[in-house]
């Protein structure tokens, strides 16, 4: 299979996060339906966090394992320093923002025909999936980079399941992308889904291509981190969405619901040979 050929199925592996995104257009849904979304959305990125760290953590505990000290204290330094930055830097890029929005709404107070919705939109559950899609696109960019190196050393059966279950994994993560705008009946427009589209699944193609030239395991750990810090950041954010909802029984079904579908295209991925 040629190169163009691998890249092609590179790219549908990450678009397939484009299943999930029409959620987002649901138009004002009831209190229970909006908690569901939240407590799914929760229930899917906190599986995808331990997903991330495990991979990330792989090599440091092959490395311990092997007597190899200096490589794992390298990549065990490389996974912490990117996980503060994904984590840190997103809890200081908010403060950022909430500064700026203050500032934007002092001084549009009072203005006739201001739209100050589209501040509080950009700030609230539009800049949290934003905020989703570059944490799932760090993510997805480490898996672009595995699909890549598969086809790079020749093990062409192994890229084609890796873009299988990848796939698999994307298309409810892009769910996960549009649940805070469903949570709260914001109806985003489909030029903005697609736009989160792209910075959520575009970098497995980036990742793809890249995978193929190159190869450096130091790097993959890197946007691991980053991916988890950064998602990590986003649940933390939407466990306090739901505590507003108080809606406790319906977070909890919705938490097992995000899980198991986690864990299930987890393990159609690992049953393939994976």
């Amino acid at each position: 299979m040629s190169a163009g050929h691998i890249a092609l199925l590179g790219a549908i592996a990450g678009f397939t996060i484009f299943l999930g995104l029409p959620i987002g257009r649901l138009s004002a849904p009831a209190p229970r339906t909006r908690a569901l979304l939240n407590a799914s959305a929760i229930g899917v990125l906190l599986f995808l966090l331990w997903d991330v760290l495990a991979h990330a953590w792989e090599p440091v505990d092959e490395a311990l394992s092997g007597h190899h000290y200096s490589p794992a204290l390298r990549d065990g330094l490389v996974l912490a320093f990117g996980f503060v930055v994904g984590l840190a830097g997103l809890v200081y890029f908010d403060r950022f923002i909430a500064a700026r929005h203050s500032r934007t709404e002092a001084a549009v107070s009072g203005s006739a025909g201001t739209d100050v919705t589209v501040a509080e939109w950009r700030t609230g559950s539009g800049q949290l999936a934003l905020l989703i899609a570059i944490g799932i696109g760090l993510h997805n960019f480490a898996e672009g980079l595995a699909i890549g190196n598969s086809a790079a050393s020749g093990e062409m059966s192994l890229a084609l399941v890796l873009i299988v279950g990848f796939g698999l994994h994307n298309a409810t993560e892009g769910f996960g992308i549009v649940a805070p705008l469903a949570a709260t009946g914001n109806r985003p427009t489909w030029r903005y889904l697609a736009a989160l589209g792209l910075i959520g699944g575009g970098p497995t193609l980036i990742g793809t291509l890249v995978g193929q030239r190159f190869t450096n395991e130091v790097v993959s750990i890197a946007f691991l981190a980053l991916a988890a810090g950064s998602i990590l950041y986003v649940v933390i954010e939407l466990l306090a969405v739901g505590r507003k909802l108080s809606a406790k029984h319906i977070t909890t079904w919705g938490l097992i619901a995000g899980l198991l579908a986690g864990f299930a295209t987890d393990a159609i991925l690992t049953a393939a040979g994976a």
